[in-house]
């Protein structure tokens, strides 16, 4: 019963999971957190960090990890299948249909349309994720008081070297884990 609730869990969101993997993400926490309650909000974010960090789409190296966690290699065939045959269907009839009516107005007015929601839901899952990496709590329970001062010292020099000198990617999350290593070896706070 369990890897067929996965299965269609799965299923659902590469149905739904419309401008990307990013997308997926908080469509995966409402099915395996919120709804099936198969795993913690913490545990949800450590899996995400860890899909991240490895090469793939992030939707399928989570639903791969997601799948690995609650049900070994059968949850793995059967959470990255699901994933993928819905976007793989869907992707080919899509695919004839845009090349055939591309220039028509109305496609690219649709598509247009479609932005501002894709956007709000990978704003929703990066604010779901920030919460807990700063607060290790999700958004309705921050305080001030919880705090990581670490983190959000991490988080904020991150944030401004992306966006002020254009560093790679992975230099920061590289780098971000040395410092949060160092600091944390040097307060004894392992």
């Amino acid at each position: 019963m369990l890897l067929i609730k996965l299965f269609f869990a799965f299923i659902q969101v590469g149905l739904f999971s419309v401008g990307g993997g990013y997308a997926a993400i908080p469509l995966i926490q409402e099915q395996i957190v919120n709804l099936h309650r198969l795993m913690t909000m913490e545990e949800f974010s450590d899996l995400i960090t860890v899909a991240e960090m490895t090469p793939g789409p992030i939707s399928i190296n989570s639903a791969t990890f997601v799948g690995m966690r609650i049900a070994g290699i059968p949850g793995v065939l059967l959470c990255t299948i699901g994933c993928i045959i819905p976007s793989f269907c869907i992707c080919l009839i899509l695919a004839h249909f845009y090349y055939k009516y591309r220039t028509v107005s109305g496609v690219q007015i649709v598509l247009g349309a479609m932005r501002p929601a894709v956007v709000a839901l990978i704003a929703s899952a990066g604010a779901s994720i920030l919460m807990l990496g700063l607060f290790q709590a999700e958004l309705a329970d921050v305080a001030i008081r919880n705090i990581r001062l670490v983190e959000l010292g991490i988080f904020a020099t991150a944030l401004f070297l992306l966006r002020k000198y254009k560093i790679n990617a992975i230099t920061i999350i590289l780098g971000s884990g040395v410092a949060g290593t160092a600091i944390y070896a040097l307060t004894g706070s392992i």
